[in-house]
């Protein structure tokens, strides 16, 4: 399917505007991962430790009463989050003493609402080392993984692929830290498994137009890099546009109709998608351009 025709966008005449960009973003992103390292970012439970439960009233509750009937029976510190569907009610403590905060929940709830009966239809608690260790062992595994795709874009292309392929994705994924840094969104594995989702859609949709690139060269060897880099983004442009829209399209659904449990992790997909289609042409592709042209100066 192609959407456009021929094209001959000057992609990589615009790197200096799309690094300024990408720079700005970058820091904001590792401003947050920094944040997220020493636990001062909002972090889930899963991180922090703490207690979740989700709860099913016979009648409809709202958050203020909720969270009312919380802070009357010593609760003060409570994220509470509403699911339409069924009457259900997410309560999250953070920090809290794991296995007395249900029963304090339940006993404040039984109290106060007499008259709307509940069920509790999952707990999930955390110690606080154990949401340490999740959240060390989260960030050496994304470093682990930027370190195995610069191993295999260079075994598979040349290394200034592989440096051009990992900077588009620590971009992209630190473009999402900094989006949900700056919205003060939880990071939690959720999260983190969407980060991980991205970056490996980013490293497929940078394979592409580096395979297109390599088939170029063979062809072109004469050829400036600036020309032959430009052409061959021109060439797949279509089928970039094509499967990040109909990725974007997946993730947009989920984020309207996947339900609220799983609304941040479905907006990080969304974020990543946009992010990693245009990390793809103005990230990853300038910067081995560069590369490329000073291997050639240095060859001359």
């Amino acid at each position: 399917m192609e959407l456009l025709g021929k094209t001959s966008i000057d992609f990589i005449g615009k790197c200096k505007i799309s690094f300024v960009i990408s720079a700005v973003i970058s820091i904001i992103g590792i401003i947050g991962v920094i944040q997220v390292a020493r636990g001062a970012a909002n972090m889930g439970i899963d991180f922090s430790g703490g207690t979740a439960m989700q709860l099913k009233f016979a009648k409809p509750i709202s958050i203020a009463d909720a969270r009312a009937a919380l802070h009357n029976n010593g609760i003060a510190k409570a994220d509470l989050q509403e699911i339409k569907d069924g009457n259900k009610l997410l309560v999250k403590m953070a920090g809290a003493t794991v296995g007395k905060s249900s029963e304090m929940v339940q006993t404040a709830f039984k109290k106060e609402f007499a008259d709307n009966a509940f069920t509790v239809e999952s707990t999930t608690e955390i110690g606080p080392s154990i949401g340490d260790k999740l959240r060390k062992d989260t960030l050496i595994a994304g470093l682990l993984s930027l370190l195995c795709i610069i191993l295999y874009i260079a075994w598979r292309f040349d290394f200034k692929f592989g440096v051009g392929a990992t900077l588009a994705t620590m971009h992209d994924c630190l473009a999402m830290f900094a989006v949900f840094y700056l919205m003060n969104k939880e990071i939690n594995l959720l999260f983190i498994t969407a980060v991980l989702t991205i970056a490996g859609y980013s490293l497929t949709d940078t394979v592409v137009i580096f395979d297109r690139i390599r088939e170029n060269l063979h062809k072109n060897l004469k050829g400036a890099m600036h020309t032959i880099f430009n052409d061959s983004i021109n060439e797949v442009l279509s089928r970039t546009i094509v499967t990040s829209l109909t990725t974007f399209i997946a993730a947009i659904s989920l984020f309207f109709f996947g339900g609220e449990v799983i609304h941040d992790f479905s907006f990080a997909l969304v974020v990543g998608v946009l992010v990693a289609t245009y990390s793809s042409v103005f990230v990853a592709s300038p910067i081995v351009v560069i590369l490329e042209n000073r291997a050639l100066a240095r060859n001359s």
